[in-house]
């Protein structure tokens, strides 16, 4: 028998959380949900993330993104790697291109972690 514990992204500790309007969050999943909500918290990478996943075909590479911004190539692939790294995003190497992919059940996670609008 393995002594190995589970690890979860932060994107599969989302999935596993009730919406912080039903329950607060254990400080273990906080801990864990934290670098997705960083993340995001960027406004590049949050456009970022915006761009790839309303692009034609629902996939983008860097090239298609660079004149989106007024940042280096190195720049766009250093966040595009950080919303990977969370699992927000896929990525596929195509020659010498990556071209990267929302995943979408990682945003319907984390919508619903943060449940419906609270009246």
């Amino acid at each position: 028998m393995s002594n190995s514990l589970l690890t979860l992204t932060p994107v599969e500790t989302v999935a596993c959380c009730a919406p912080l309007t039903t329950e607060p969050l254990t400080d273990a999943a906080a801990d864990r949900i934290a670098p997705l909500m960083k993340a995001l918290a960027d406004p590049v990478r949050l456009r970022l993330l915006s761009l790839v996943a309303s692009h034609a075909d629902g996939e983008a590479c860097v090239c298609d993104l660079n004149d989106a911004f007024d940042l280096s190539q190195p720049t766009i692939s250093h966040h595009l790697k950080v919303l990977h790294d969370v699992g927000l995003l896929d990525r596929s190497k195509r020659g010498v291109w990556v071209y990267y992919s929302i995943r979408r059940e990682a945003l319907a996670d984390l919508g619903s972690l943060l449940g419906g609008v609270v009246r």
